[in-house]
């Protein structure tokens, strides 16, 4: 028998942004906290949106690009000392995932690692928590649909926090928050989301509607990406970008792989603070080459999808947007590449890749994407 549960509540279109008011107050909260980052702040983005509130507004602006629990323990205690009551991921993936972190910490005592899917946590999370409302201001980790917030816990481990109850009560999604995402950020978060269409896809559970839904992702986001990154203001590149991220994110509640297995502690190296999208976009052709003996014909269909082999359509795609050439070129040393092809067997998506990968090869697949 398999569960298959679609999902939360999806408010979508341009312009969508100035009705946040309105969905709050249907949650009844009165004083939301908006957990965001210092460069959204210093774009005029949350001068923008707080605006709409008037003085009924708190705003957390110190989200690091990986969100650690430090972090999100200074976002609850802010939270608590305002007097809020429910609360605004207004971000990216790593505003959403600490707010929904701190959205946790409302109803649940710390420390966050108890909670994680490898500490067995999914059964002690309960939905004894705060309304939250998700806002994606790039077209990337699909975090505004998705169960899971992936925190640098205080021992310095990347691990996801998984549960239907981690959803957000209402994503909106506004194209127009996109609007001028700089190229670089478009590539980098674009390959995030082409990348959890393809995982997903290739994850063996018996999801039949995710796999729909993933294939639809890939083709948007496949046909968008260059076309976002060449013009900012391309407002049908735009909306289906984000719809990639969305559908890639709707998707993967079916299960990632071996690629998120790997970037997972790539991003927990706090020396290099590697960028997530990126990590999955150079990891994502070694991945597909290993997979490719076990998928069978979902091999050719990606293929006809695509109009290519698979791995070789993503690393011509990695060139073209700009990428780096590979892990070496972001600093990473075989001494790291040995320690994450370790972690990596512990993460919560290792389970969930079509072919189950030894230590031996994590470390090849790293390899390979040096």
């Amino acid at each position: 028998m398999s569960i298959i549960n679609y999902l939360t509540r999806i408010e979508f279109g341009e312009g969508e942004i100035v009705r946040l008011p309105e969905l709050l107050a249907a949650l009844k909260v009165t004083r939301p906290l908006i957990a965001t980052d210092k460069g959204l702040v210093a774009s005029g983005l949350v001068d923008r949106v707080a605006a709409l509130f008037g003085d009924g507004v708190v705003v957390f602006d110190g989200t690091p690009a990986n969100p650690t629990e430090d972090a999100v323990i200074a976002a609850h205690d802010l939270y608590v000392r305002s007097g809020c009551d429910g609360i605004v991921g207004l971000g990216g993936g790593s505003s959403l995932d600490l707010a929904k972190a701190v959205r946790l910490l409302t109803g649940h005592e710390g420390p966050l690692d108890q909670y994680t899917a490898v500490s067995g946590g999914v059964a002690r999370i309960h939905g004894n928590i705060c309304p939250m409302v998700a806002v994606p201001t790039t077209s990337g980790t699909g975090s505004e649909v998705g169960r899971a917030a992936v925190i640098i816990t205080a021992d310095g481990r990347k691990l996801g926090i998984l549960s239907g109850f981690m959803l957000p009560s209402i994503a909106l999604c506004d194209p127009e928050l996109t609007y001028g995402l700089p190229p670089r950020l478009t590539a980098a978060t674009g390959m995030d989301a082409i990348s959890h269409c393809l995982e997903t896809y290739m994850a063996p559970a018996f999801n039949p509607p995710a796999e729909a839904i993933a294939l639809h992702g890939l083709d948007c986001g496949l046909g968008a990406i260059e076309r976002a990154m060449a013009d900012g203001a391309d407002k049908a590149a735009r909306r289906d970008m984000m719809v990639c991220a969305l559908e890639g994110a709707l998707a993967f509640q079916k299960g990632l792989g071996a690629v998120h297995a790997l970037t997972h502690p790539l991003g927990a190296i706090r020396e290099l603070n590697l960028h997530h999208g990126t990590l999955n976009a150079i990891l994502m052709p070694a991945v597909l080459r290993f997979n490719r003996e076990t998928i069978g014909a979902k091999w050719d269909v990606l293929a006809r999808r695509m109009g290519g082999t698979p791995d070789e359509v993503i690393a011509a795609l990695n060139m073209r947007i700009g990428m780096p050439s590979g892990l070496k070129e972001m600093g990473v040393t075989e001494a790291m590449m040995e320690a994450v092809s370790h972690a990596a067997l512990k993460d919560h998506c290792h389970a969930t890749n079509p072919r189950i990968a030894s230590q031996q090869d994590y470390l090849e697949i790293l390899r390979h994407a040096a």
